[in-house]
């Protein structure tokens, strides 16, 4: 069970993250920003392309390279089709992994390579491919590091990573919030400029603000009842969260916090676009994970059993396409079988800025999440 009172303890919750999640995710906004001196320092505006590219690749370790493909491919929309390329390899360690071009990827095509390690020299044979069947490179990564040497000698572009010194990219750490708008901002920056989504300066800037007001909503120093991230987490403690979005831009963001829950809090969730979610999702609502579902004697001794996990719906809501919205059925769905719902929904603003608040406040709500975990796990020492 979530020690609710954990969350309102925002010493408590400093001394517990080793990992500095807390951190990244209220400096999201501040590494827009530097990520966007960066590209900029690295002649990305420029940059003087002959035409869009016909297809962008994306390549990259872990869950903030699939994250950026997934929200590129977003925001592009109809403009170019975006394709992530899954690594192979025995393990899933730098050392291992390989990419490989599709067999048609050639000179009108544009790869865009992101790592927070920059260490594979599976990337770095990405790279030299690239080059020899004439495609377009870009790397987001280390400003030292292998990879970026290869990228270099492939005649690509290299964009260093916005870091903070605190920091450690290891094994994990490609979920953290920080990681994610590290590697993004940049390539928002470069499609922009080929004509493919818009993310001018002045959009980027709007983005950075909007993730600096959802901090100061989402922050440990919030208590938990007017804090949307904290009660997000404390609502979806020992759940199944059932994650449905409506809209673009909600997609993308329903389906990274599935990824973040379970690989920083260990929490198993699904991610589904309404109105496909309800048929997908519904016999989960009558089933073993029903609110209700108890198939053993009421009054047996529960002391030494693992909590149940019940499914608990999570509502990211965007712009739905043509005005049209299955929300309405969604809850009915939902509330016929006594399963509660939690909603998100962004303020007014670009298509950019909506989807940034709700990475915030998911990436807040899993952090929160992760940190009750550890918590759960060990003593807090208490000032």
């Amino acid at each position: 069970m979530l020690d609710e009172s954990l969350l309102d303890a925002p010493d408590a919750l400093a001394r517990i993250d080793h990992r500095g999640l807390l951190r990244g995710a209220a400096e999201a906004g501040a590494r827009v920003r530097t990520a966007a001196r960066h590209a900029a320092e690295a002649g990305v505006a420029e940059l003087t392309p002959e035409g869009r590219p016909r297809v962008v690749l994306v390549a990259g370790p872990g869950t903030a390279a699939v994250g950026v493909a997934d929200l590129i491919g977003a925001l592009a929309g109809a403009s170019a089709p975006v394709i992530a390329l899954r690594p192979t390899g025995v393990a899933h360690a730098a050392g291992a992994l390989r990419w490989a071009l599709p067999g048609w990827a050639g000179s009108l095509d544009l790869l865009l390579v992101v790592t927070t390690d920059g260490s594979e020299p599976g990337l770095a044979l990405l790279a030299e491919q690239a080059y020899r069947r004439g495609c377009t490179v870009v790397a987001v990564a280390p400003r030292t590091s292998p990879l970026s040497e290869a990228v270099d000698g492939a005649h690509g572009l290299v964009v260093p990573m916005a870091t903070a010194p605190y920091e450690l990219y290891e094994e994990g750490q490609a979920a953290s919030p920080a990681a994610l708008w590290a590697l993004l901002t940049p390539l928002l920056s470069l499609l922009d400029r080929v004509g493919l989504l818009e993310a001018p300066p002045e959009t980027l800037a709007k983005v950075a603000d909007r993730l600096d007001r959802t901090a100061e909503r989402c922050g440990p120093a919030i208590a938990t009842y007017s804090n949307p991230a904290k009660t997000l987490a404390a609502d979806l403690a020992d759940s199944l969260p059932l994650i449905w979005t409506e809209g673009a831009g909600a997609a993308p963001a329903g389906r990274r916090f599935a990824a973040v829950l379970a690989e920083l809090a260990g929490l198993p969730a699904l991610a589904a676009e309404l109105p496909e979610a309800l048929p997908a999702h519904g016999v989960l609502l009558v089933g073993d994970f029903a609110a209700g579902a108890d198939p053993e004697d009421f009054f047996r001794d529960r002391v030494d059993e693992p909590q149940a996990l019940r499914a608990r719906v999570v509502l990211l809501r965007d712009r739905p396409a043509g005005g049209l919205t299955a929300a309405p059925a969604a809850r009915e769905l939902a509330l016929g079988h006594d399963t509660p719902i939690s909603e998100l929904e962004p303020e007014d603003g670009s298509e950019l800025e909506s989807i940034a608040e709700l990475l915030a406040v998911t990436d807040f709500a899993a952090v929160y999440l992760s940190l009750a975990e550890s918590g759960a796990r060990g003593p807090v020492d208490q000032p």
